[in-house]
């Protein structure tokens, strides 16, 4: 039972504090005369994914490969299958063109390098298969572009959107500690979490992959999916879209990138199904916009993504 408490407790500490994290920053970055788009696209944008990166940086650090693979790839079937399923289920999505024939295709294009990164010494027949260092950097080099592409947009853009990111307006000494917490939460949260996490898979003999897919993945993706029903309900759809397909770039490129950079990942034997699954998964995005109404996903292509969300889910529950 104190296993399980711990793991809720150390997902919990881990999102509050990339809260406290960002709000301290974004409070700074705004009194030294920073502006409140660049913070949104950077401190903020960062911020959010913290949970992950965190989780991620501990397991590769550990040796943990199947908790950093599976605390990605379950938090992108998420982000794809259940927050934007359950998101077209509250109001149909309108998706903009720059989402569908840019963001989309470079989160599929995220997924499929990952595939041939877990797969490539396979293919050499090498038994030892890791997500290199050079890997890591690769995958960085692909973040780069795409966060280009994202200050570029924003910059070209600004003008158009008038909204503003919520910036809180603290003293500089309530920043300063809010920063520190943040930091500090965000490392106990993130060892609390995989010491949980690997003492539970010891226990009932499951794998560390499970946990990390379901669990730790639906549990650190829970602020992207209360943003985007938030935005969905206030028929900000454009936010909600991006805010999923984003966060699928971000994990992949950005967070499993810098983590195989601090120490090479040991690849699962069987996470190839999985990313071919998130390809799968990408694919049936893409191909519903243009199914049906056009440019849109439907109340019932949101109803079939969490119908293939929890056929997955079973899946990995009968194969852990």
């Amino acid at each position: 039972m104190l296993e399980y408490l711990m793991l809720l407790l150390g997902i919990i500490v881990l999102i509050k504090s990339a809260d406290f994290l960002v709000d301290g920053s974004s409070s700074l970055a705004k009194k030294i005369g920073i502006s409140s788009l660049i913070i949104g696209l950077t401190i903020v944008s960062f911020g959010t994914s913290m949970p992950e990166l965190m989780v991620n940086v501990i397991a590769s650090l550990t040796g943990n490969g199947n908790i950093a693979f599976g605390n990605i790839i379950g938090s992108n079937m998420a982000n794809m299958l259940l927050i934007l399923g359950f998101t077209a289920l509250i109001t149909q999505l309108k998706i903009q063109e720059s989402t569908i024939f840019k963001e989309i295709p470079f989160s599929l294009l995220a997924a499929v390098v990952l595939l041939i990164f877990s797969n490539i010494l396979i293919l050499d027949k090498v038994s030892d298969n890791y997500l290199t260092r050079s890997d890591g950097l690769i995958l960085i080099l692909f973040f780069i572009i795409f966060f280009g592409y994202i200050i570029s947009t924003a910059l070209r853009e600004k003008n158009k959107n008038k909204k503003e990111f919520e910036i809180k307006n603290l003293s500089n000494t309530k920043s300063i500690f809010y920063i520190s917490l943040g930091i500090i939460g965000l490392y106990l949260g993130g060892q609390w979490t995989i010491d949980a996490a690997v003492t539970i898979a010891t226990n009932f003999g499951i794998s560390e992959f499970l946990i990390a897919s379901t669990i730790i993945a639906i549990g650190t993706s829970l602020p992207e999916l209360v943003t985007s029903v938030r935005a969905a309900m206030k028929k900000n759809v454009d936010l909600a879209v991006g805010n999923a397909v984003g966060s699928n770039i971000f994990n992949i490129f950005w967070i499993l990138g810098i983590s195989a950079i601090i120490k090479p990942i040991p690849i699962p034997e069987f996470v190839t199904i999985d990313i071919i699954i998130l390809v799968f998964s990408t694919i049936l995005l893409f191909l519903f916009i243009f199914l049906g109404k056009k440019y849109h996903l439907t109340k019932l292509e949101g109803g079939i993504m969490l119908i293939v969300y929890l056929i997955y889910l079973i899946f990995i529950i009968l194969r852990g």
